[in-house]
This record gives C-alpha cells, sequence and structure tokens, in this order.
C-alpha cells in the first residue's frame, strides 16, 4: 500500500502546482486586460475632451471672424467686400454667382445653399435701390461644430459681453431670440433658437434716430 500512496501523493502535488500555475498565469492575463481597458476607456475619455475643445477653439474662431468686418458693414469669408448699403445685386453675383433660390417678393433674400463644405447665405437688397439691405450667415453643414453651430449664448457673452439689445419672436412655430450688437453704424444680430442652438447671424444698418 505504501508503495501506491506515495506515487499519489506526488502526483497530487504535482497537479496542485500546475493548477496555481495556471491560475497564476489567468490572473496576470486578467490584470493586464483590465489594465488595458482602462487605458483604452481612459485614452478615449481624453480623445472625446480634446476634441470638443478644438471644435470649441475653432467656433470661437468663427464668431471673432465677424467682429471687426461688422464695423465696414461687411461678412468675413467668401462675401468678404460686399458691403451693406453699397454693394448692389450685381456685386454679389459677380463675388458669389447667381442664388440657388432667387427671391420671389421685393423683401424676400436670395438664397445661397450651403454645400460642399462652404457656408450657407442669404442676401436681401433695397428695392428701389437694388443694394445690400441685409446679409444672412447660415455657417456650414459639413463639420459644424466647428462653426456657427459651436457657437452657443455662454460663449457670445462670456468674449463680447452683454448683447445691446435682445428680442424675443417666432419664426412659423419656433421661438427664437436675436441678440444684438451694435458695430459702428451696423449691427450684428446673432439669431438663437435656444441658448446652445444658434441658427443664423444677420448684418443691418444701424436704424437712423
Amino acid at each position: 500500500m505504501m508503495k501506491i500512496y506515495q506515487p499519489l501523493r506526488k502526483s497530487a502535488r504535482i497537479a496542485l502546482l500546475l493548477s496555481v500555475a495556471a491560475l497564476g498565469v489567468a490572473g496576470i492575463t486578467s490584470g493586464i486586460a483590465q489594465v488595458n481597458a482602462a487605458s483604452v476607456s481612459k485614452m478615449t475619455t481624453i480623445s472625446k475632451s480634446t476634441a470638443k475643445d478644438t471644435d470649441e477653439s475653432q467656433a470661437l474662431q468663427t464668431l471673432n471672424s465677424f467682429y471687426k468686418p461688422a464695423l465696414k458693414g461687411q461678412f468675413p469669408g467668401g462675401v468678404s467686400g460686399l458691403t451693406v448699403g453699397v454693394s448692389t445685386r450685381k456685386d454679389v453675383e459677380k463675388k458669389i454667382g447667381e442664388p440657388d433660390s432667387p427671391s420671389k417678393n421685393a423683401n424676400d433674400f436670395d438664397v445661397y445653399t450651403a454645400n460642399m463644405g462652404h457656408p450657407g447665405y442669404a442676401v436681401s437688397y433695397k428695392e428701389k435701390e437694388n443694394k445690400i439691405h441685409e446679409l444672412r450667415y447660415f455657417g456650414t453643414n459639413v463639420e459644424r461644430q466647428t462653426n456657427i453651430g459651436g457657437i452657443t449664448e455662454k460663449m457670445l457673452k462670456q468674449h463680447w459681453g452683454k448683447p445691446d439689445k435682445t428680442k424675443s419672436f417666432k419664426t412659423g412655430k419656433q421661438s427664437q431670440i436675436k441678440w444684438s450688437y451694435n458695430r459702428g453704424d451696423y449691427v450684428l444680430e446673432f439669431i438663437f433658437n435656444d441658448a446652445a442652438h444658434l441658427d443664423h447671424i444677420n448684418l443691418v444698418k444701424k436704424a437712423a434716430k
């Protein structure tokens, strides 16, 4: 019986050692997997945070690009050089072409739709003089958060201060609020659908007193 018992004890010890070793390897592998998962999660969070910061930074650049040109009655970008109250329909069409949706009535807008990363615009004209009465900027459809889609009431107030005037109104069923900033002889109007969603930007000549 002794001859049989001893080998069994030795086999049990070997099996036990192998089991412990296997558990150890499994534990290490599990630990590595958990560390890797945590690292991936952290990197994803950092990546999203960085992307958000980048979007906000570019949106702020878009906002500030309107500040100085407005003093001349102009918008930056593709319509740069066109001036409210001065430039004619012919000047506009020479600069950015014929509208995608021409106005049907005297007080309507010629609409230039956003496409291929280019922003959308709308232009209305004084009926008799045929000069620009109002410019509208609708921003881009592609990567909108880096453009007009990233401009909020909070951002505007933080960097430009309180508006000179605010007004609530409705466009169809959509409730909107207009924040107006005087820029010399002109007024920049920011039309928000809500505090975090800017619909478009207007530029008009300041009303005569």
